[in-house]
C-alpha cells in the first residue's frame, strides 16, 4: 500500500538529506553542495612532516586561499586516499585533526565538508607603484647598512665543501631528546612558562641550571641576580656596548677580531681603538690610556684561535684596575675544548667586578637556538635588564624552559661530548691535507675549536678567492672582515670544520690549493 501510494523509504531518506542541502545551500546548483573532486588535490614533492600532517596543511592552504569554499563537500576518505596513494586511516585521520580546527565539519554519513566558519586569509589589494617620495638612505646616513659583515650564501648547505663556520651539523645533534625536551615544555605543567610575560625577570629554572650547570665549568660561582638571558651572544654584546659606552666614549677592540662586535661599537658613536694581537692574544702593555671599556676573546680568539696566557690574564685584570676600566669577555665556543682543558674564564680572576662575561648556547646548541647570557655585578645587570626590557622584554619563555631540561636530563653533555669527538677527528683531517698541500696556516688554537685560521700567498685577495672557489663547490670565510679598515689585510681566510663531512675534507682542501697553485 505504502509502495503504490509514494516513495519508498529508500528515497523518503534522500528527499530529507535533499531537502537538508537546499535549506543550507540555497544558492549552489539548484540546492546541492559542491562536490571537490580528489584529482584536485596532490602533495608536493619533497614537503616536509608526515603524510598526516602534509595532507592537513594541503587542505588548510586551499581553504585559506579560498580554493576550497565554504560549504563545498570534500572527497570522501577512501576516494581521496586512493588518489594520493596513501591509507585510508591517514586521510581520516587528517580530515578528523580538520574538524577540530573547525576547517572542516562532519556530517554523518553525508561526509566532510568545508567549515561555514573556517579561518579565511585575508584579501589584500595589491599594492600600487609609488614614487618613493623619501630618500632613507639620506636621511638614515646608512648607518647600519653600510658596516662590514661575513657574508655567507643563504643555500650553503648545497655546497659539498662548506668550510663555513657555526653552521649546525644534523648528523651531530640530538634530534629526539631535543623534541622531548621541546614536547616536555609545551606540557600543560608548563603553561605557565610557555605563556607568561616575564615582563623583565627570566626562567628561573633555566637561570638555576646556568648557576650550577654552565659557569662553574669556567670557573664563576654567581647569583641569580648577577644573570641575564639574552637572544644570543650578539645580543648580549650590544647590551653591554649600549649601557656601556656612547659618543664620547673610548672602546678598545682586537685586531683582528669579531666583525659584528666592531659593527656593534661603531653604530654606538664611541671611539673604536683597534689593537693588533699576538700568539698569546691581546697584549695588555699596548693598551691606550684613556680607554673605557675592553672587548676580548681571552680563552679563544676571533679568528685566529690564540689562547690568552693566565699571566697576561692577571696583567689585564690589573690593568683594568689600575686604569679604571671595565673588560668584556666574550668566551664563545669554550665547550669545544677536545685537545686540552681550556683556561678558566677572566670573570673567574675578577675581584673588582670590572669584568663583564658573555656567554652563548649556539655555539653548543645551534646557533638558530639565539640563546645567551651575560653576567656581572648586580648594578650593571639591573641596567642590561631595563634596557632589554624596552626591545624585546625576555627571551621566549618555551625556549629557555626547552633549554633548561635540556640540560637538566644530561643531554646538553652528551651532544657537547659528540661534538668534541667529530671535531677532534675532522681537525685531524683537514691538518693532515693542509699540510699534504703546502698550505699556511696562521692560528689553530691549543685546546680545540672547529676552525683554522689560514694566510695565502702574498698579492691574493681571498675575497675573490672565495668567489672562483665557489664554482668548485668549495666554501671559505675571506679574512678582510676580520681586520679593522685601517689595518685591513687581504690574502687571510678562515676555514671551519663544524658543519662539513669528515670525508670531504681532503678533497675540498685539494681544490683550495689548486686554485692558490695553479
Amino acid at each position: 500500500m505504502i509502495r503504490s501510494c509514494g516513495p519508498d523509504l529508500r528515497q523518503v531518506l534522500h528527499m530529507a538529506r535533499e531537502w537538508r542541502l537546499i535549506w543550507t545551500y540555497p544558492d549552489r546548483q539548484w540546492g546541492r553542495a559542491m562536490s571537490i573532486p580528489a584529482e584536485a588535490f596532490f602533495l608536493p614533492a619533497g614537503a616536509a612532516g608526515s603524510l598526516q600532517s602534509r595532507i592537513r596543511s594541503m587542505v588548510v592552504q586551499g581553504i585559506l586561499a579560498g580554493r576550497l569554499r565554504p560549504g563545498e563537500k570534500m572527497p570522501s576518505s577512501r576516494g581521496l586516499a586512493e588518489h594520493l596513494g596513501v591509507s585510508r586511516i591517514t586521510v581520516t585521520l587528517a580530515y578528523a585533526d580538520l574538524v577540530s580546527s573547525d576547517y572542516l565539519t562532519a556530517r554523518g554519513r553525508s561526509g566532510y565538508f568545508v567549515s561555514e566558519t573556517a579561518p579565511r586569509a585575508p584579501v589584500f589589494p595589491q599594492a600600487p607603484a609609488r614614487d618613493e617620495a623619501v630618500d632613507f638612505t639620506a636621511l638614515t646616513g646608512g648607518r647600519f647598512s653600510h658596516l662590514a659583515r661575513i657574508s655567507k650564501p643563504e643555500d650553503w648547505e648545497r655546497y659539498p665543501f662548506p668550510f663555513i663556520y657555526g653552521q649546525a651539523d644534523a648528523t651531530l645533534f640530538d634530534h629526539q631528546n631535543w623534541r622531548h625536551c621541546a614536547l616536555r615544555a609545551l606540557g600543560k605543567r608548563d603553561f605557565a612558562a610557555l605563556t607568561s610575560d616575564y615582563y623583565e625577570r627570566d626562567d628561573p629554572v633555566l637561570i638555576e641550571h646556568v648557576l650550577r650547570t654552565i659557569l662553574p665549568r669556567r670557573g664563576i660561582a654567581a647569583r641569580a641576580d648577577e644573570v641575564l638571558l639574552t637572544l644570543g651572544a650578539q645580543n648580549a654584546l650590544w647590551i653591554a656596548a649600549q649601557v656601556l659606552l656612547g659618543p664620547g666614549k673610548r672602546a678598545l677592540v682586537e685586531n683582528p677580531g669579531y666583525p659584528g662586535l666592531r659593527t656593534i661599537l661603531e653604530a654606538s658613536g664611541a671611539d673604536v681603538v683597534p689593537v693588533d694581537v699576538d700568539d698569546g692574544g691581546l697584549p695588555p702593555e699596548h693598551l691606550t690610556a684613556g680607554v673605557d671599556v675592553v672587548f676580548t676573546t681571552p680563552s679563544h680568539h676571533c679568528p685566529t684561535n690564540a689562547t690568552m696566557p693566565v699571566a697576561r690574564r692577571a696583567g689585564l685584570i690589573d690593568a683594568a684596575s689600575r686604569g679604571n676600566f671595565v673588560i668584556v669577555e666574550d668566551d664563545y665556543e669554550f665547550e669545544m675544548s677536545f685537545l686540552k682543558p681550556v683556561a678558566p674564564a677572566l670573570k673567574s680572576l675578577d675581584r673588582e667586578g670590572r669584568v663583564i662575561y658573555a656567554g652563548s648556547f649556539s655555539k653548543s646548541i645551534f646557533p638558530g637556538l639565539r640563546l645567551g647570557y651575560l653576567v656581572a655585578s648586580p648594578s650593571f645587570i639591573a641596567e642590561a635588564r631595563a634596557l632589554r626590557a624596552m626591545v624585546l622584554r625576555h627571551p621566549p619563555g618555551h625556549v629557555q624552559r626547552t633549554v633548561a631540561y635540556f640540560l637538566a636530563d644530561g643531554h646538553y653533555d652528551a651532544l657537547v661530548n659528540r661534538m668534541k669527538t667529530a671535531f677532534r677527528r675532522r681537525r685531524q683531517v683537514m691538518e693532515d691535507a693542509i699540510a699534504e698541500h703546502g698550505l699556511t696556516v696562521v692560528g689553530k688554537g691549543g685546546f680545540g675549536g672547529s676552525s683554522i685560521w689560514m694566510r695565502a700567498p702574498e698579492g691574493v685577495d681571498t675575497e675573490q678567492l672565495a668567489l672562483v672557489l665557489r664554482d668548485d663547490g668549495v666554501l671559505i670565510e675571506p679574512g678582510r672582515a676580520f681586520f679593522h679598515p685601517a689595518r685591513s689585510q687581504d690574502n687571510f681566510y678562515r676555514l671551519a670544520y663544524s658543519s662539513i663531512a669528515p670525508t670531504k675534507i681532503a678533497e675540498g682542501i685539494a681544490r683550495i690549493a689548486a686554485r692558490l697553485h695553479g
